[in-house]
């Protein structure tokens, strides 16, 4: 990675451009959300998605980029360039980009957002209640480090 813009408090990294993409930040703590990095991974036959965690300097920069506390967040994020996907719409976004047939849930976009977030915003909040929280960082497995941040 070489460096990149700098911002008022911290740096970002610019990816490689061989290895350009959508950057999903997620909980690696949080098992339900590492559960999602490691699905990500397995199916993004494409290799289309890069992971970074929100416990992570590029993570936590993304973070802080689009005004969301790295400390206390209350939503995963998807970024793209300059463009920030949350909550359910950073989801379905996911599962478009994983190609066929994940794609197929993309249809719940049409589920209004002001339906879906709610819903999604109450999994966030308890997701450490409902499903635990891991004592340290997850990490993917070798054949995997490349993709992630």
């Amino acid at each position: 990675m070489k460096r990149a813009a700098t911002w008022p408090s911290f740096t970002v990294m610019e990816p490689n451009p061989e290895t350009a993409g959508p950057i999903i930040v997620f909980d690696a703590e949080c098992i339900l959300c590492s559960a999602n990095a490691q699905f990500v991974l397995s199916h993004d036959h494409a290799r289309r998605f890069r992971l970074a965690s929100m416990q992570g300097a590029v993570g936590s920069a993304l973070y802080r980029r689009f005004g969301i506390d790295p400390a206390n967040p209350d939503t995963m994020i998807v970024v793209e360039g300059d463009r920030m996907l949350r909550d359910s719409d950073a989801v379905l976004s996911i599962y478009a980009g994983l190609g066929w047939p994940w794609k197929v849930l993309s249809v719940f976009r049409l589920v209004p957002r002001m339906i879906r977030d709610p819903l999604y915003r109450l999994i966030a909040r308890n997701r450490y209640r409902i499903f635990g929280k891991r004592d340290s960082c997850w990490l993917p497995s070798q054949k995997f480090r490349d993709r992630l941040l």
